[in-house]
């Protein structure tokens, strides 16, 4: 991973065998970043998504294993337990065009990644909604 500060927000490129996640967690954790939008397009060759099923209360995950367009990647950076609580959305497509959404629980790119990191001052946490039991924000 690679990346500049710009003003208070950061210009991002993840390098081949980056995962996702865990280099968004690492930047946010050495930057100090508590709460940010995040979005980036790439390539990927596996991606870990979800769909969460309110009903049960789970996500449904999918893996895919292939090259991949990331088509769009959006999210977010809060705080859950004073940590980095990263929450993003993917589209990906293969290599007839199909694509593929969902909640992204994992991604290793393939080629590059590039991402914006726009942050905000102060800090969003998280807690658990009783009714849905998913993590939101707390405001």
């Amino acid at each position: 991973m690679k990346y500049k500060k710009v003003g208070s927000d950061y210009v991002v490129r993840l390098e081949i065998g980056d995962e996702i996640i865990k280099s968004l967690t690492a930047l946010c954790e050495k930057e100090n970043i508590t709460f940010a939008e995040i979005s980036a397009i790439g390539a990927v060759d596996r991606a870990v998504m979800g769909f969460y099923n309110i009903c049960e209360h789970q996500y449904r995950q999918k893996t895919f294993e292939e090259p991949m367009e990331l088509l769009s990647l959006l999210g977010n950076v809060s705080q859950k337990d004073g940590k980095p609580y990263i929450h993003l959305h993917a589209v990906v497509s293969n290599e007839e065009c199909r694509t593929f959404g969902g909640h992204l629980n994992e991604a290793v790119i393939s080629v590059t990644c590039e991402m914006f990191v726009k942050t905000f001052d102060g800090e969003m946490n998280r807690r658990i909604c009783d009714k849905t039991g998913l993590n939101i924000f707390d405001i």
